[in-house]
């Protein structure tokens, strides 16, 4: 009987163990995938970009100089910063590589412009419609 109640309690105990085990292995699993796979994810496009550096590319540093790239070494780039000044910076300062796309004042100024086309237009045949 005594032996009995001792592998009764055992049992019990390895349940209890696999319990409190079970917790931390969630842990685990939910860093992996919402911390520690996105970081590496985003460190290797970051990567992928730097590497991809050309020369002409329009690019802003980590302290926020834009620039365009004037040439490229191994581990530097030097950036054209204004007419007869170019600074070198480390590939690894480059944050970003700037694509062209227009901004809200370059979409507020074409709206405006061809407003003021179709007034002209509107205009012209008005006026043509008087002759």
């Amino acid at each position: 009987m005594f032996v009995s109640l001792l592998q009764a309690a055992g049992g019990a105990t390895s349940s209890q163990t696999l319990m409190s085990v079970v917790p931390f292995i969630l842990i685990i699993a939910i860093f992996y995938f919402f911390i520690i796979r996105p970081q590496n994810k985003k460190q290797k496009e970051t990567q992928k970009m730097i590497d991809a550096l050309k020369k002409g590319d329009k690019v802003v540093t980590i302290g926020g100089i834009h620039g365009l790239v004037a040439q490229t070494k191994e581990k530097t780039v030097i950036l054209k910063l204004d007419e007869g000044v170019k600074v070198e910076f480390n590939r690894s300062a480059i944050a970003g590589v700037v694509t062209d796309a227009p901004s809200k004042a370059d979409k507020n100024e074409k709206k405006a412009v061809e407003a003021s086309e179709s007034e002209k237009t509107e205009a012209d045949v008005s006026e043509n419609a008087d002759k």
